[in-house]
């Protein structure tokens, strides 16, 4: 459509030009307007027998129309403008006209625009840096869009998110549901879900947030954003202990460049600071096993490297029952049960004025094999 609509512009262009070029020659034009004051004598004169207006006033317009008729009956048109000079002249500038008019327009758009450039995707031009469009534009768009085809599954995966970033939950919400109708069930779509029903409440994780996130766990088990906020809504109710509880393992289990580790240590250090400073991800058993397909000096060293550093933070501060059960199980993956057992015994001395974590401290031991 766009090449039709780019000849329709020019045409209406051309038009406008030529429109002054098709009028009458200045002699027609000066007989026009003979006749115009002629008829304006006539209605002068119909005011006054009417008595609409005075003798005087009458009189007055009457001169006034006579003089104009006059100077138009004596008027001439120019020499130089006769009929045949006056038709070619407009013949060659409506040529010219024709000519120069689409040039000009298409050298204009082939100096200046992008015939060449490709389309840009929804999604792209949604994210794009600041000043390249303008942001309300584009929302408005997708939403003529959304509105035109409301099963459009994609467009509102695209459009949920943006309407999170502006606060405006109660779109997030009602485009995160139609994105979970249209497009199927995942947990990353029920999170976004929950985590927008308790934005649109003022942080409150209400219960339709929760039924959210436990829907998220229940699909992916392993979901940050879903355990995170089941944390937040423990600690709401009063129950910080289960809200440390589930931190504590979400940063266990954390990769190292997660993201999100900075703002699940914010929270526990709420709640728990000492926990918030030793819940540093010390060597899995995936970890440790991973190491298996390395050259032997270099898995001898990185192993070594990481078991260490965790026994010295365990020895400077023993409260971490998950780092003490990190390295017992470390040592058990690497064959060197007696540390395992040394970390162990290490272990119930430092917890041993806590009885919920010396309980997992032994049922880590017996998991592992190391009280026989």
């Amino acid at each position: 459509m766009l090449w039709p609509v780019l000849a329709l512009m020019t045409a209406v262009a051309i038009f406008a030009v030529l429109w002054p070029l098709a009028r009458t020659n200045a002699a027609e034009r000066t007989a026009a307007d003979a006749e115009v004051y002629k008829d304006q004598l006539d209605e002068i004169e119909r005011d006054r027998a009417s008595g609409v207006i005075g003798v005087a006033e009458a009189d007055a317009a009457r001169v006034e129309v006579s003089r104009r008729l006059l100077a138009a009956a004596d008027a001439k048109p120019p020499p130089a403008l006769d009929a045949a000079t006056g038709l070619r002249h407009r013949r060659s500038a409506a040529v010219i006209t024709l000519v120069f008019v689409p040039l000009a327009a298409i050298s204009l758009y082939l100096l200046l625009g992008s015939p060449n450039l490709p389309g840009e995707p929804l999604a792209q031009r949604l994210t794009a840096p600041a000043g390249t469009d303008s942001m309300a534009g584009l929302i408005a768009r997708v939403e003529a869009h959304l509105e035109q085809n409301p099963d459009d599954g994609r467009g509102w995966d695209v459009i949920a998110p943006v309407y999170m970033r502006l606060g405006r939950f109660d779109d997030a919400i009602r485009a995160f549901r139609a994105s979970l109708r249209l497009n199927g069930e995942n947990a990353d779509r029920q999170a976004n879900l929950g985590e927008a029903l308790s934005g649109a409440a003022n942080g409150v994780i209400t219960s339709d947030a929760k039924a959210a996130f436990e829907r998220a766990l229940a699909l992916d088990a392993s979901n940050p954003r879903a355990q995170f906020y089941l944390g937040l809504a423990a600690e709401q109710d009063g129950r910080t202990s289960d809200a440390v509880e589930r931190w504590r393992k979400l940063l266990a289990q954390a990769p190292a460049d997660a993201p999100w580790v900075v703002y699940v240590r914010q929270a526990l250090a709420r709640l728990d600071p000492a926990a918030a400073t030793s819940a540093a991800p010390g060597p899995s058993a995936q970890d440790v096993a991973s190491a298996a397909d390395m050259a032997p000096s270099d898995r001898d060293q990185m192993v070594r490297g990481m078991v260490e550093r965790l026994a010295a933070r365990l020895s400077a501060d023993g409260s971490d029952v998950e780092g003490w059960l990190r390295l017992m199980r470390a040592y058990v993956v690497l064959g060197d049960r007696d540390k395992a057992r040394a970390a162990a015994a290490d272990a119930r001395r430092a917890l041993a004025s806590d009885p919920d974590k010396l309980r997992r401290i032994d049922e880590g031991a017996k998991n592992f094999g190391l009280d026989g």
